[in-house]
Parts: structure tokens; C-alpha cells; sequence
């Protein structure tokens, strides 16, 4: 058994999250952490809401409301759409616990006290209406390298290059469109080139990285400049140092501090366990790996700012130094990121109304039947296009007619025949093709999870499926009424096929493998589901808030087990729900409503 630690991209909490976002972040990592776990590791998966920063100000102005209390709100709404969804943290918390605000002062000193926190003067951006501080990518314009509009003041998305705002041409806000006012100020700049050599050895040996994702990453070490790691904000983790610390004005940069959160979450779960450094077996332990999910955008802070952190923290860059109270922290194993999912032809965009908030697809959908077509048809190593038609065809034809079809009409024959699992007798080579199926699917599927193939997975997986259901018509099993001994053997392959194959797709559905266990006599938790707890602040008792959390201990084994003979089998109801195609009319109606059109 090995530690797996799954650090889960943290959910900004300015508004309820779209289907786009858990394409990167929830999905993926939802998948491999239940994998991991069936097959015999000791996972821990962590995340919250991310809470600071200027979008938090604008939008609590604009709504009247003060930033802790729509973070509040959003966090909320949050972890309840991520916990419908089925997605199994053992932490996820937020960016706004005294915790989480200790351990990030703590990185902070010490990677100053190592030399690579540099004082120095620059120009920032701040909106000439508000006065208030533009992050770099909340500014938009033109690439002064490549000449490409829409690049960010922090990188340039067509060139990958890192930008300075300043440098933008026709640069504007993103927030109101106006163009920014650059004035000087004071800040602490992370030392990025003094880890340089570092982060190449690094990456240069992370061989078995998607090639998209390492290429970018590598090609970020051609262009390393210092990166201001504070910001003028009154929102935000106080700079922890003398002459600093009770300044209102100055604030931690939201991304040194997001990034941090990982390993604030995995010390708030060990704190919460009743066991304080737990935590400890997931990054102090070299032989832990570690594994980072996101969206593309954010590979820069997980493949350079949060390894240069580390890095600093521990004294790993040109300056050396000593690591601080959290001792020796372990480097990314992998940096897992997927690429985008636009809708209908349409970049997600809250303001434009191109959206599909995950509350609103799980008021009329289920939620297996979402994570299914993410898993299948997400943007896994390539940009996608989500459409209606296509999630009602894949839902219809594969989730029913496919998988769902097999349950009900095996439970079906089961229930109509005998009553419970028959026993079976002598097999065919038929009979002993379609087990060895299932069995070699279990070390199949599961590399391809391991790899981070999920498409693969899951479709290889379906292929087995559909083996199933061509064993299914091939056999006749409602012919053979003449013949009960053959008719129970054919129906104990069936189940058996149909229990193996709900453990190889409980990763990706684990509301319905839940299900089918239970339509087939299984009692007590077989797919364990997150939880929500509302818990105290562990250093402020007066303030409470929501978190996910659950026991994944009863997840079933990554192997086939035998079915059990005479175990009672009703008359079962169906899986899925097929859906009405009118549906998909109806859908681009409201998005069209949405957009105005």
C-alpha cells in the first residue's frame, strides 16, 4: 500500500460553479482518488473554496454585502453542488480558517528567512475608479511578444510566455473594461530564478506527465522573472513581518496563499482526526506521491509558483536554508491538467449567460449521468465541446440501453426465474470467455486510471459492456426454461459479469454502483458517498462553517469476488433514466434565453 495524496484545484467563491469547472477539477480526480482507494492505498483528498482576493471585493460592492459574507454564501453552494455530485474529499474547507491563514504565515517567514522573498519597488495596477488593486489576470490585452489580444498580464495563453501587466498593449480591466493606472509600490517578489535549476531537474524528471502539460511547464523556465507574491488589498492573509503585518493596505498575493491550501487542508483533516500530524505520512514521506487536478489555466501556480514555494520553504533553491516547523515537503508526483469545455460552441461565460451552473444540471439530471459523459467525452488531453445532443445520445444509448439494460434485464431474469443468485453448473467456453473478460478488465481499466486515461478507462470498461449484453443475446438465458441447470449457470455468469463490471465502473458512477449492489441483493455501504459537516474553526470556536467529508473505508476491493448463491434478487427497478429527446430542444432554448438571443 502507498500514500496518494489528491490535491483537488480549490473552486473560486465568487459565484456557483458550471459543469466546466468540474470537468477539470471534480471529475477527474473524484475518479482516480475512489480507485486508489479500491485498490488498496491510503488516499488522502483535499480542497475548499478558495475566499480572497479583488474579484471577492468588486462582487461583494456590487452586491452590498461584505467579502467574508459571499464567501459565505458561495462556499455554501458549493460544497453542496460538489457533495451531490459525488465527490469524495476527506477535506474540503476554506481559505478563510485560522488555520489555514497560520500555515500560510508560516511558508511565507520562512521562505522569506531563506532569502527568497525580495523587497522591491514595481509599478502595480489599480482601477482609476475604484483606487483599488487589478490582479495581474483580471488584466486583459494585447501580447507584446506574439501580438495576440486576449493575453492576460500574467501569461500569454498563444505563446505561453509569462507577461507583466505593464508590458500589456491597450491593456483593460477585466472587471469593467476600463484601462488601468499604474503606480509605484512596495512588495515582496518571490525569487522564481533562484529556482531555476532546481524546478528543471524537477520537471525533467517527471516523465510520465500528459506531454502538453510538461512542455508548457518547461517552456515557462525560458522566460523566469521575480513574481510579487503581495498585492495592495485590504481582503486577504496579512503579511506576517514586522512593519508589514499591521499595515490594512497590504495583503498576501491570493495565489501564494491558494496554493498553500493544500497543505493547510491536509493539516486541518489530521487536526480534525484527533491526530495533529497525520498530515505528516503525505508530505514529509518521500515515498508518498502526490497528485495535482486542475484546469490548463492554472498549470503556472502548480508547476512553477507552488514547487518554487516548496522549494523555498525547505531551502531547495540557489540560496539554500532551512526548512521551518513543517519540516521537508514533498514536490508534485504529477500536475494533472485537463483542457477546456465550451458549451455548445461558446466559452463558458457567467456574464454572457453561456453557462450550466452543476445545480442547475442536477435539478433535472443525475448526477452519474453527468459524471459519466464527463468521464467519456470530457477534455482530457484536448478541448471539447459539451452539447446537448451529444449528452442524450451517449446518456441514452450507452448509460441505458448499454450498461443500465444489462442490470435490469439480468436482475429481471434472476428475480423471474429463481429468486435469488442460481448456482452454476458445468460452464461452456462461452460462459468461461465472458468472466475471463471482466477479470482482465480489472488490470486494464485500472492502468488507464492510474495513467490518468479515464476516456480509455471508462470506454474500455463500456467495451466489456457490450460483451456482456452480446453473451446476454447469444445465450438466450429466456429459452431455457426446459433446462434450469443451464438456464442458472447463464445467469450466474451474468451476474457475476454484472458485479464485476459495477466494481470497474464504480470510480466514475458511484451512485448507481450503490444501486446495482442493492438490486442484487447486496446489503450495508458498497459505493461510499461524501458527507456534509458543519464544524467550528478549530483556533476561533465562533465561527462555523460547512465542510465535505465521508468514510471510504467500506469501498469494495479493484478485484472480482465471487457472487454469493442464494442471495434473494426482486424485481428491479431501472438505473437510469432515459431521457426525452424533446429534452435537447428544451435546453438550447434556455441557453438561448440565457444568452439574449
Amino acid at each position: 500500500m502507498s500514500r496518494i495524496l489528491s490535491a483537488v484545484a480549490w473552486p473560486y467563491a465568487n459565484g456557483p460553479r458550471h459543469i466546466g469547472h468540474v470537468a477539470g477539477f471534480g471529475v477527474p480526480s473524484d475518479v482516480f482518488s475512489r480507485f486508489m482507494r479500491m485498490a488498496g492505498h491510503d488516499v488522502l483528498m483535499v480542497s475548499g473554496t478558495d475566499e480572497h482576493g479583488t474579484p471577492i471585493l468588486v462582487q461583494a460592492e456590487a452586491e452590498g454585502v461584505s467579502p467574508q459574507q459571499l464567501a459565505d454564501r458561495y462556499n455554501k453552494v458549493i460544497v453542496e453542488d460538489l457533495t451531490a455530485l459525488g465527490l469524495s474529499y476527506d477535506l474540503f474547507t476554506r481559505t478563510t480558517t485560522r488555520n489555514h491563514y497560520a500555515v500560510v504565515q508560516e511558508l511565507f517567514r520562512t521562505v522569506h528567512r531563506n532569502g527568497y522573498m525580495v523587497e522591491q519597488a514595481t509599478k502595480g495596477a489599480i482601477s482609476p475608479s475604484t483606487g483599488r488593486t487589478l490582479p495581474d489576470r483580471y488584466i486583459e490585452g494585447t501580447c507584446p511578444l506574439c501580438g495576440a489580444d486576449g493575453a492576460r498580464g500574467d501569461q500569454c495563453d498563444a505563446c505561453g510566455n509569462q507577461l507583466d501587466a505593464i508590458d500589456l498593449k491597450n491593456p483593460r480591466s477585466r472587471i469593467n473594461g476600463e484601462k488601468p493606472e499604474f503606480v509605484e509600490s512596495t512588495h515582496f517578489f518571490l525569487d522564481l530564478p533562484a529556482f531555476v535549476d532546481a524546478l528543471g531537474t524537477w520537471l525533467r524528471s517527471r516523465d510520465a506527465w500528459r506531454p502538453n502539460v510538461l512542455k508548457f511547464s518547461l517552456n515557462l523556465l525560458d522566460d523566469v522573472r521575480p513574481r510579487a507574491m503581495t498585492r495592495d488589498i485590504d481582503w486577504g492573509i496579512p503579511v506576517p513581518l514586522p512593519g508589514w503585518e499591521d499595515n490594512p493596505a497590504k495583503r498576501l498575493y491570493v495565489w501564494f496563499d491558494a496554493v498553500v491550501g493544500y497543505l493547510s487542508a491536509s493539516v486541518e483533516w489530521a487536526r480534525r482526526s484527533g491526530d495533529p500530524d497525520a498530515w505528516r505520512r503525505w508530505w514529509n514521506d518521500t515515498d508518498a506521491a502526490s497528485y495535482y487536478f486542475m484546469g490548463k489555466d492554472n498549470i503556472t501556480f502548480h508547476s512553477q509558483i507552488w514547487p518554487a514555494e516548496l522549494l523555498g520553504y525547505t531551502g531547495g533553491g540557489a540560496k539554500g536554508g532551512e526548512p521551518g516547523q513543517f519540516g521537508t515537503l514533498n514536490l508534485p508526483t504529477e500536475v494533472v491538467s485537463s483542457e477546456f469545455l465550451t458549451v455548445e460552441g461558446k466559452q463558458f461565460s457567467t456574464s454572457r449567460g453561456v453557462v450550466i451552473h452543476v445545480r442547475d444540471f442536477l435539478a433535472r439530471y443525475q448526477p452519474d449521468a453527468l459524471r459519466y459523459y464527463l468521464s467519456i467525452a470530457g477534455p482530457e488531453a484536448q478541448d471539447v465541446d459539451f452539447t446537448w445532443a451529444e449528452f442524450y445520445r451517449r446518456t441514452n444509448d450507452e448509460l441505458v440501453a448499454g450498461w443500465g439494460n444489462l442490470v435490469n434485464r439480468t436482475a429481471s431474469m434472476v428475480a423471474a426465474n429463481f429468486g435469488a443468485i442460481p448456482p452454476a453448473g458445468a460452464r461452456t467456453e462461452r460462459d468461461a470467455e465472458l468472466l475471463a473478460s471482466t477479470r482482465a478488465a480489472f488490470d486494464q481499466v485500472g492502468a488507464l486510471i492510474g495513467a490518468h486515461r479515464q476516456r480509455q478507462a471508462l470506454g474500455e470498461a463500456m467495451r466489456v459492456v457490450g460483451e456482456a449484453n452480446k453473451y446476454v443475446a447469444d445465450a438466450e438465458p429466456w429459452a431455457l426454461k426446459a433446462d434450469r441447470e443451464r438456464q442458472g449457470t447463464v445467469l450466474h455468469t451474468l451476474t457475476q459479469a454484472v458485479a464485476d463490471l459495477n466494481r470497474l465502473l464504480a470510480p466514475f458512477l458511484p451512485h448507481s454502483a450503490q444501486q446495482v449492489h442493492e438490486t442484487f441483493g447486496g446489503t450495508g455501504v458498497f459505493s461510499p458517498l461524501p458527507r456534509i459537516d458543519e464544524v467550528a474553526d478549530l483556533d476561533d470556536p465562533s465561527r462555523t462553517y460547512p465542510v465535505i467529508t465521508g468514510d471510504y473505508t467500506a469501498a469494495p476491493a479493484w478485484a472480482s469476488e465471487p457472487v454469493v448463491v442464494g442471495t434473494p434478487v426482486a424485481k428491479p427497478t431501472p438505473i437510469f433514466a432515459k431521457l426525452d429527446p424533446a429534452g435537447v430542444d428544451e435546453e438550447l432554448a434556455r441557453l438561448a434565453e440565457q444568452l439574449g438571443d
